[in-house]
């Protein structure tokens, strides 16, 4: 089944975990065949919480990776239903495990992609949101940015990224406590072929194509995307050089038949994302 890719995690305090109800076919997914990450490797990895009134707590729901001191790049998806305003998130860089230390930051803007479409989701591409936090945060070496490419730029097939995040590590196996935050390496995919594995699995656009211009597709044989972690980032390393090539989209259930994730490309965004960060638009 084909899935969008969100989670709930509780934190540490006493919070119970609250599993989101999706659409039909529209779960959420994250890190299958991973391990945990070491040291401070991964210092823009952003956790974004959602309030569970039930659980009466901060829960994680996507990630997502700080670009600037005061922005953080997630997916649309991530930001659903649109009626919500930015105080019903909050932000937690510099951690590895999730909901140790918490310093919740509050955001004060959302500003999803106006190409992104609520009814078509994730499929329907540009699925991309920024979000601007409260403050700047103060950059150490557990903080600091993830670096963007040009839009000129792609990524070669073939080529080993990251992904990263804290959903489950197998179908129906959820993170163990104390959550510690799961790196994998997976390989640029070639997008024709893996338009033509999902294509009797997700609509098609006016082109008859299902992986669009701006997604990106990778994946390793029983490593890859798995259900929690929308939003989190695809990073690849180049000329010594951490970059942000990708934002985790959408796949099928973990590592069933195989199937490579999909990413938001993020070349194709960014433009509009250092428009917004350097106009500051008001909410």
């Amino acid at each position: 089944m084909l899935q969008l890719l969100l989670l709930t995690l509780p934190c540490l305090g006493g919070s119970v975990p609250v599993t989101p109800d999706p659409d039909p076919g529209q779960e959420l997914v994250g890190i299958s065949g991973g391990c945990n990450v070491s040291g401070r490797k991964y210092p823009w990895q952003a956790s974004l919480r959602s309030y569970s009134k039930s659980a009466r707590g901060w829960e994680h729901w996507c990630g997502g990776a700080l670009i600037n001191p005061q922005w953080v790049l997630t997916a649309a998806h991530c930001m659903e239903p649109e009626d919500l305003e930015a105080c019903a998130y909050r932000v937690q860089v510099g951690q590895l495990r999730l909901c140790d230390h918490n310093q919740l930051m509050k955001i004060t803007q959302i500003v999803r992609h106006p190409d992104y479409n609520a009814s078509s989701g994730a499929w329907g591409g540009a699925d991309i949101a920024l979000l601007k936090l409260e403050a700047p945060v103060a950059l150490s070496d557990e903080i600091s940015p993830i670096g963007l490419p040009s839009a000129l730029s792609r990524v070669p097939v073939g080529k080993t990224c990251w992904v990263t995040g804290w959903g489950d590590i197998g179908p129906g196996e959820p993170l163990p406590w104390p959550y510690h935050l799961q790196e994998v390496d997976v390989h640029i995919r070639d997008s024709s072929t893996c338009d033509r594995t999902y294509r009797h699995d997700v609509p098609s656009n006016d082109t008859g194509r299902v992986i669009r211009d701006d997604m990106l597709c990778a994946g390793a044989p029983s490593r890859g995307l798995c259900h929690g972690d929308s939003g989190g980032p695809l990073v690849c390393r180049w000329n010594c050089t951490w970059v942000q090539v990708g934002i985790v989209s959408w796949g099928h259930h973990c590592t069933i038949r195989d199937l490579p994730g999909v990413y938001t490309r993020v070349s194709s965004y960014v433009s509009w994302i250092r428009q917004q960060i350097s106009s500051d638009v008001s909410p």
